[in-house]
């Protein structure tokens, strides 16, 4: 047997795939908490003030007026960062209970646990990503059926921010997706 393994057919005793498998886990779990951290912080601290031209009426002069955009000033942003948070959080916790989970006996429950939990934040961080995503896209384009005129003309760096934030966000979850994958090609296989 040992020969067919240097020989490429890929026979092992299942340890050395085990122990690549739980590094790679763990691995995920560090990426996928420093990527939601980081998507969180980044849309948390999403400021920008500008000072906008509003004309009235043409006989008089425009109004310069002060404006903030501020990334709570929108529920769907709001939900983001809040998804992004609870994400980070999940992750640092299922990093210390894949560190000293073995997966064997009564902890593979743990394991069983952390799968389900991995695709159910893979769910809540598509749907903040997706929530965000609207707005940003209003922001952008506008909507002229609704009269929503687009800010990201005015507000570029506030919406380039915004921007790198869902980015984050979506590589975040697409860790959590690898992971659930991961689990998935982990369990047990059925006899024929």
């Amino acid at each position: 047997m040992d020969g067919q393994r240097k020989a490429g057919f890929g026979v092992s005793d299942g340890s050395e795939t085990t122990t690549m498998a739980r590094f790679c886990d763990l691995i995920l779990r560090f990426v996928a908490m420093i990527l939601t951290l980081a998507a969180a912080v980044v849309i948390g601290v999403d400021k920008q003030a500008k000072t906008v031209s509003l004309q009235l009426t043409a006989a008089l002069p425009p109004l310069r007026i002060p404006v903030t955009a501020r990334w709570h000033y929108s529920s769907a942003f709001v939900y983001f960062v809040v998804v992004n948070a609870i994400a980070c959080s999940y992750a640092a916790f299922s990093l210390v209970l894949s560190a000293v989970n073995k997966g064997k006996g009564r902890r593979s429950f743990i394991r069983s646990a952390i799968t389900v939990m991995d695709l159910l934040t893979v769910a809540l961080l598509f749907s903040g990503f997706g929530a965000a995503a609207a707005v940003g896209v209003i922001g952008l384009k506008g909507n002229s059926h609704l009269n929503w005129n687009k800010i990201c003309d005015v507000f570029g760096r506030f919406c380039g921010q915004g921007a790198a934030s869902l980015l984050l966000s979506l590589l975040g979850a697409t860790s959590f997706l690898s992971l659930a994958v991961l689990s998935a090609l982990r369990l047990p296989r059925g006899s024929n």
